[in-house]
C-alpha cells in the first residue's frame, strides 16, 4: 500500500473526555484522504499506524485505522 505525505502535512490526535479528535491541515487532511482511499482498496487486515515519531505532530496520541470486512459494531 502506497503512504503518501504531501508537504506541509500536520495532524494531531487527541483523546478529551472520551472522545477521539483528529486536526489537520489541508495538506494533512488530503494526506489522509489519499490514504484512506488506499487502505479500501487494500484487504483486509491491512493498516495503517500513526504515531508522533512517524507522521503525527508531537504528542499525539496513537492511531492505528484498520481495514476490516465485518460491519464495525460498537464494543460493549
Amino acid at each position: 500500500m502506497n503512504i503518501d505525505w504531501i508537504d506541509g502535512s500536520e495532524i494531531r490526535v487527541k483523546y478529551d473526555n472520551d472522545e477521539v479528535v483528529i486536526s489537520a491541515n489541508r495538506e494533512g487532511l488530503l494526506s489522509l484522504a489519499g490514504q484512506l482511499a488506499a487502505l479500501a482498496e487494500g484487504v483486509p487486515g491491512d493498516h495503517i499506524h500513526y504515531d508522533e515519531y512517524n507522521s503525527l505532530e508531537e504528542g499525539s496520541k496513537e492511531l492505528i485505522i484498520e481495514r476490516t470486512e465485518q460491519p464495525c459494531v460498537p464494543e460493549s
